[in-house]
């Protein structure tokens, strides 16, 4: 199968990128490299240099022959990884967010609605839930995003749901809880560029990019009253990618499931054991909460593991813990 994937230079582009060449797809890799980077391209895989707002570049990406295998062959699918996705920076800068996700996205399908691109597999998010009503959160929980990158995913899943309808284009939406790790043989080595979530912040910390970290908020209603979050390591949620594209593809059925280990872990619980295995305190100082964050959120995997036969398989904290670490100290 040849494959587009859109922003996959990026952190879990490139993750996904490479989970999908090593299962033999053909893949070409669009991306502006804003957030992405050279050095997380493959030699397997064509880069095309381009951005999602230029539509007519995304048409001839998306058009493009000459860089498969078969020359007379189009794209199967699409992986659709090209967002701005930092939840407290989507309460500041709200139009930054509708332009990119929504408005970026809507180019997407219009493109892929042109050249004959049928099966799309969407990242999605854990946000579009908002403060849980239960947990673990299953995908029939209500969707009541808390902070405005939450609610732009939710929005485009409603898109999508319209494409499907009206257009006959497949879709698969992964609802990410919070990706973390490295790829497990050490082959990614592009680290993340200005990262707002807690593994990276933590590992930067660690190797003195920063002088301390923030923890936002510590009255929350949990144990250590700092917020729990589900981990889920990166190479789990490209080995997701590849059996969602296989299952929409093969089924002609649209799915919408979470990602997510199923466990849950503290601010405080993460800095702990990253400083015990990496063997250094982790400097830190407690702020004020941020706007738009649960105190819990963490997920069941069920449907995931129905329907697809996936669970995670590298999301203990160790493994996130030390894979991260042997990508930074590395650098």
């Amino acid at each position: 199968m040849n494959i587009l994937i859109i922003g996959g230079a990026g952190y879990i582009g490139s993750h996904v990128t490479r989970e999908l060449l090593d299962n033999g797809y053909n893949c070409v890799v669009f991306d502006n490299l804003s957030s992405g980077l050279r050095e997380n391209l493959f030699k397997e895989a064509s880069f095309i240099h381009g951005d999602i707002h230029d539509y007519p570049s995304l048409v001839s990406a998306m058009k493009l022959g000459t860089m498969l295998p078969d020359s007379n062959s189009q794209f199967d699918a699409l992986i659709h990884l090209a967002a701005s996705k930092a939840a407290g920076e989507s309460m500041l800068k709200p139009e930054k967010y509708s332009h990119n996700n929504i408005a970026g996205t809507i180019n997407i399908l219009n493109a892929a609605c042109e050249t004959g691109v049928r099966n799309i597999v969407f990242s999605s998010s854990a946000a579009v839930y908002g403060e849980p009503q239960y947990t673990p959160i299953d995908e029939k929980h209500p969707v009541i995003p808390e902070n405005f990158y939450g609610f732009t995913k939710i929005e485009i899943e409603r898109i999508l749901g319209w494409y499907d309808k009206l257009k006959n284009i497949r879709y698969a939406c992964l609802r990410y809880f919070n990706a973390a790790g490295y790829d497990v043989k050490g082959r990614i080595t592009g680290l993340e560029q200005n990262p707002a979530n807690l593994f990276p912040i933590i590992m930067e910390t660690a190797c003195g990019v920063r002088k301390e970290m923030s923890v936002f908020g510590n009255d929350y209603d949990t144990p250590d009253g700092t917020c729990i979050r589900d981990y889920i390591h990166v190479n789990d949620l490209a080995s997701g990618h590849s059996m969602a594209l296989d299952y929409i593809t093969k089924n002609n059925k649209s799915i919408t499931v979470n990602l997510g280990s199923g466990n849950g872990f503290s601010v405080n619980q993460v800095l702990e054991a990253s400083g015990k295995i990496i063997n250094k305190p982790i400097p830190a100082k407690i702020t004020g909460r941020r706007s738009g964050d649960p105190a819990k959120l963490t997920a069941s995997c069920a449907l995931a593991f129905e329907l697809l036969g996936w669970k995670a398989k590298h999301s203990d904290l160790e493994t996130l813990i030390k894979t991260s670490w042997n990508a930074y100290k590395n650098k």
